[in-house]
Parts: C-alpha cells; sequence; structure tokens
C-alpha cells in the first residue's frame, strides 16, 4: 500500500541542539545545515513518518538519546541546494545508549554509523534499530507499557 517505514540517526552536538532543545516547543524543529552531499541524499530519502534516533555526537556524550519522527519531507531553503526536513519528538530513550556499548554489540556490526562516522545522517536497518531500541529499553511513546511502582508501597527488585 505505502512506502515501507524508514529508520535513521541524525547526529547533533548538544552544544548546538540537545534532545532538551528537541523536546521544547511542541518538539518539532528544522533539521538544516546539512552540507555532506551523502546526508544530504539520506534526509531528501526520508518519508513522512520514518522514525529517526536522535543522537548526541562531540567529545563529552556520544549517545543515543531520543526519538524523532519525520513530519515534513524535503524541501528546498532558497538558492544552492540546502534544504531541510521536519522532526518532531516523539520520546526519550528510557535509557541512552553510549557508542561504545552500541560498538561492543555483535548484533550492530554493520551500522551505518560505524562505517560513515563523519556523516550526521545515516540509515539505520530495521534490525538494528529494534537491537538499539532493546539495548535503551526502548524510548517514550513507543507503545510499550513498562511497569514502574510510583506508589512507593512496594520494594525495590533491584
Amino acid at each position: 500500500m505505502g512506502k515501507e517505514k524508514q529508520y535513521w540517526l541524525l547526529k547533533t552536538e548538544p552544544g548546538e541542539w540537545s534532545w532538551e532543545d528537541q523536546a521544547a516547543n511542541e518538539g518539532i524543529t528544522k533539521w538544516d545545515g546539512v552540507k555532506n552531499k551523502q546526508a544530504q541524499k539520506y534526509l531528501k530519502s526520508m518519508s513522512l513518518d520514518d522514525l529517526c534516533f536522535f543522537y548526541h555526537s562531540g567529545a563529552k556524550a556520544r549517545r543515543i538519546v531520543g526519538v524523532v519522527t519525520v513530519v515534513r519531507e524535503w524541501y528546498s531553503e532558497g538558492e544552492g541546494g540546502d534544504g531541510a526536513v521536519d522532526v518532531k519528538a516523539v520520546g526519550e530513550m528510557r535509557r541512552p545508549v553510549d557508542l561504545k556499548e552500541m560498538k561492543g554489540e555483535e548484533g550492530l556490526k554493520g551500522f551505518a554509523l560505524f562505517r560513515q562516522p563523519r556523516l550526521s545522517v545515516v540509515p539505520v536497518s530495521e534490525d538494528v534499530w529494534l537491537k538499539v531500541c532493546d539495548l535503551g529499553g526502548g524510548f517514550e511513546g513507543d507503545g510499550v507499557v513498562v511497569e514502574d511502582d510510583e506508589s512507593g508501597d512496594e520494594g525495590d527488585d533491584d
């Protein structure tokens, strides 16, 4: 019927645009400023409702911290071929997934993040998506009900 859902990873320096910035203002932002031609090609390939890992890069924190969805496909931003997609925050990872942890996982050996570490936009296969979500305990808004003892009546199982 429709196009199959695709998965992506979007990198950002937390000092320039953090998960907290993304989650503010109803969670919608224009993802622009991508100069690399391959990364632009990936942005142009995105479709409505595709899901993207929100990845903090930089020296201090290289990890997946949240998930966004594409709410507006590629559009041009004037001359020079620069463009953008609009993304909306879906939810924060229940536990951030660190780059070092991902590199140690057997099931993630072919992840494009490892093969093309300098690209700010990379595709994510469905099996890698599911594995990373599993490592992070999923993300808020994924439809998974997490048993959480908020009442404080029961003892910890940890």
